[in-house]
């Protein structure tokens, strides 16, 4: 049989697309977390980074570029090559919540992306400063009706996932309480210390610690069902704000126009680590619980969520312009 010209060249093509991504990464790969250092995107991406690293045998570099509650590292992604070798970290408030806050969107969170898995999902818990007189959520919300305006919440930013688990509270509980951003909730901590901040949403990973030393108070988690790693801690929904329900989830993207082989090895490999139980346990232990989906799960998971969120933002009013 004689193998023309064309069909030579398409083999040579195809070999060569094959062998290039089977060297793939051949240098180190950069993971932007658009959050301080020290936050929960951050402490969840470095026990990713870790164990990509091993399993693409390359170093995955952590790379903090926060701002802007998470746009402004989610944007220098989005405008990065689509080589594989610049993947985000990003989050609820990076991709399903901050860009419906501006007039002119930053950025589109499905066009402009290449989903690659959702990593995890987080429930958040309210807490409150122990200069706060308030041991439930039943008298936070007392509390926040007699002094109208009077208490504060800190968040990681505009936009960010903590800055509206406060604005859903405010509009289920009928609360009037004054927000205040920060470029990450790892800021926060030291006015809550002193008691400048009132109120704060945060995940388990850096929550905790301060929760069982007595340095702040946890009221309620925001699930639908409690947390493993605070199971005497009341949903808040029980606590009294029926309906309440903003877990965090972390996802990682690359820029757009990735290649389907760097896809498929970015995928395969972090789906991987994921279902690895040294991770599952790992997770567990900051109160995370880990999701391995598919390209398309998670771009169809993501669609939703926007819609979701769109709503949130528009009743609340929340503008980042």
């Amino acid at each position: 049989m004689r193998i023309t010209k064309s069909i030579l060249i398409a083999a040579v093509a195809l070999f060569a697309g094959a062998a290039h991504a089977q060297d793939y990464p051949t240098r180190p790969v950069r993971m932007i977390v658009p959050f301080p250092a020290a936050g929960a995107t951050d402490i969840l991406a470095r026990v990713v980074s870790q164990k990509l690293s091993e399993n693409l045998k390359q170093q995955v570099v952590v790379d903090n570029r926060s701002g802007a509650g998470g746009t402004i590292g989610s944007r220098i992604a989005a405008d990065a090559q689509p080589d594989g070798y610049t993947i985000l970290m990003g989050t609820t408030s990076t991709h399903a919540i901050g860009p419906s806050l501006y007039a002119k969107r930053p950025y589109d969170a499905l066009k402009d992306f290449t989903a690659i898995t959702e990593i995890a999902t987080s429930p958040t818990i309210l807490m409150v400063a122990t200069s706060v007189p308030a041991n439930s959520v039943k008298e936070l919300i007392a509390l926040a009706r007699a002094k109208p305006g009077q208490l504060n919440f800190g968040s990681s930013g505009i936009g960010t996932q903590f800055h509206l688990s406060g604005e859903l509270l405010k509009l289920l509980a009928r609360i009037d309480i004054v927000h205040i951003p920060y470029k990450g909730t790892a800021l926060v901590y030291p006015d809550m210390f002193s008691g400048q901040i009132a109120i704060l949403f945060d995940v388990p990973p850096v929550a905790l610690p301060f929760i069982k030393s007595g340095r702040i108070r946890g009221l309620g988690v925001s699930g639908a069902k409690r947390a493993a790693v605070l199971p005497d801690v009341p949903t808040i929904a029980e606590a009294g704000v029926p309906g309440y329900d903003a877990d965090l989830w972390f996802g990682l993207w690359a820029p757009p126009g990735l290649s389907r082989e760097h896809l498929t090895r970015l995928s395969a490999e972090t789906v991987k680590l994921l279902n690895a139980s040294d991770t599952r346990k790992r997770f567990a232990d900051l109160g995370a619980e880990p999701i391995a989906s598919s390209p398309q799960v998670f771009t169809a998971f993501l669609r939703n969520e926007i819609v979701k969120w769109e709503k949130v933002v528009k009743a609340s009013g929340a503008r980042a312009d």
